[in-house]
């Protein structure tokens, strides 16, 4: 991490969106959506768009404010992490959408393989030239996994699963490297569906992410995690899928830590890559003090190196209140600077 601080500090991906930008009740009231939810947003669609860039430089500056090293756009102009991405591929029938269990068991409205996935156009290209231009500092853009999304698909085209997740890997891959063409400091690939599905992950979750990062030149991070805990409220004491990712083609795996009390040892598998330590519990709108989240963080110490560590939430903090997470994230910074003034010091 060079030209980085001890301890840099980041978000996983998203920020919580204003409530004058998007209808929060209706957002939190629901799993996130597979397909289009347009009736999410409270702008006329002639007005959106510019709306939605002016939250999008609102959480910018709320990271910057905060002291965050390592800057996001948010995700302020998606519904949801995966369906901006899996919605604009070629192969989709949107018209027609098909249903799959959600990680809770629960039947959602997914989209329809209908044939082969291809990526028609940069996806979230124009996202990340926005926040380049919007900051100084380094930048982080996000992307759904291969796996998840294919995980997230009614297939009525593809001989199996794996070929479609292995489909959608060919469109990632095209997704990233363009994003760093276009100024991504770091690339992450969000990937709950290998902690949620964990026997079909080692089927084939870690070819079609490595198919996703072939060739890729940049600094690229994967997140599992076990779902967003406004929705997922039960943590298992550990993970169902995670030694495995010490052979993906990434350079950091981010990692929940905080609300589950995650026991740390499972980080010894994972040397080699930098670790997105999540320290800040979202399950509650309480703002953690400094020294809990040192705590946190000298937890995971014993089994991964300090200079491999990145600071950041648990997940994505869409669903807490913005005062909230502004406050969770200047607390994670103030642990980060005494962090910093104590390993200094060794």
């Amino acid at each position: 991490m060079s030209e980085l601080p001890l301890f840099p500090c980041t978000i996983v991906g998203s920020y919580p969106q204003p409530e004058w930008l998007i209808d929060r009740k209706k957002l939190s009231g629901r799993f996130p959506p597979r397909t289009r939810a347009r009736e999410l947003w409270r702008v006329a669609p002639d007005l959106l768009e510019s709306a939605q860039r002016d939250a999008t430089r609102l959480a910018i500056l709320d990271q910057e404010r905060a002291g965050l090293d390592i800057i996001s756009d948010g995700e302020i102009c998606r519904e949801s992490y995966s369906n901006h991405f899996a919605t604009a591929l070629s192969g989709i029938d949107l018209d027609n959408p098909g249903e799959a269990l959600d990680r809770s068991g629960e039947p959602v409205y997914v989209p329809r393989i209908v044939g082969p996935i291809e990526r028609r156009h940069p996806v979230t290209v124009e996202d990340l030239t926005f926040l380049r231009a919007n900051t100084d500092r380094k930048v982080k853009i996000t992307v759904p996994g291969p796996f998840t999304m294919s995980q997230q698909a009614q297939n009525d085209y593809y001989p199996s699963r794996r070929d479609a997740a292995l489909g959608y890997a060919a469109a990632v891959n095209e997704e990233i490297r363009d994003l760093f063409a276009a100024g991504a400091d770091v690339v992450q690939l969000d990937e709950p569906y290998m902690q949620a599905r964990p026997d079909q992950a080692r089927e084939y979750g870690l070819e079609a992410l490595n198919r996703a990062l072939d060739g890729v030149d940049g600094k690229t991070c994967v997140h599992i995690c076990f779902g967003y805990a406004a929705l997922i409220h039960e943590r298992p004491e550990g993970y169902s899928y995670l030694p495995e990712l010490a052979s993906a083609c990434c350079s950091q795996v981010s990692v929940e830590t905080a609300q589950s009390n995650l026991d740390c040892e499972v980080l010894d598998a994972l040397q080699g890559k930098d670790i997105l330590l999540g320290v800040l519990d979202l399950s509650t709108e309480e703002v953690e003090s400094v020294e809990v989240i040192k705590n946190r963080v000298l937890r995971a110490l014993t089994h991964v190196d300090e200079r491999r560590i990145i600071l950041a939430p648990d997940c994505g903090m869409k669903y807490l209140s913005r005062e909230a997470a502004f406050g969770k994230l200047q607390a994670m910074v103030a642990a980060a600077r005494e962090l910093r003034e104590t390993f200094s010091q060794r």
